[in-house]
């Protein structure tokens, strides 16, 4: 699967992800018709989705203070790699993993839950299909303690 990304990349990080904890895309390669970002209609979908999504994060007190600083079309670039490669687009992500890009961040569960509230009215709101809906956020729920720098659980 899929997990990874930077300065409030827990938007994006939030914005699907998976198990990508490490640049293990390869470059340019095929986009499985089965990817989420397939079956969400590639790239003029993942733009949509990360100019509304912004709308709201930044609207939203709990959050738009964490983007004071942030030069925001750098940041939505950023976002839209991050997902397109989360998602299995054609290109691979080369940034940070989530762990780093968020360490500095001193964010907690209200940041994160604040997130997941937005990234589901996003996809809803973009007429995403339910069960897509479930399997993004699935997967944004399991980068929570990589995003929140809650220490790794030890394989048992």
């Amino acid at each position: 699967m899929i997990k990874t990304l930077t300065k409030i990349t827990l938007a994006a990080a939030i914005l699907l992800t998976a198990n990508f904890q490490s640049n293990a895309i390869p470059q340019d390669k095929k986009v499985d018709p089965n990817s989420i970002y397939a079956r969400i209609v590639g790239q003029p979908s993942m733009d949509a989705a990360i100019e509304l999504f912004y709308k709201k994060v930044l609207a939203d007190e709990r959050l738009n203070y964490l983007f004071e600083d942030v030069n925001m079309k750098a940041q939505k670039r950023k976002q839209n790699e991050f997902l397109s490669a989360a998602f299995g687009g054609p290109k691979a992500w080369e940034g940070k993993d989530m762990r780093t890009a968020h360490k500095n961040l001193a964010l907690n569960d209200t940041h994160f839950a604040a997130i997941a509230e937005h990234l589901q009215a996003t996809l809803v709101k973009l007429k995403i299909d339910e069960k897509i809906i479930g399997e993004i956020i699935t997967i944004a729920a399991s980068t929570k303690d990589a995003v929140l720098n809650k220490p790794e659980k030890k394989a048992e």
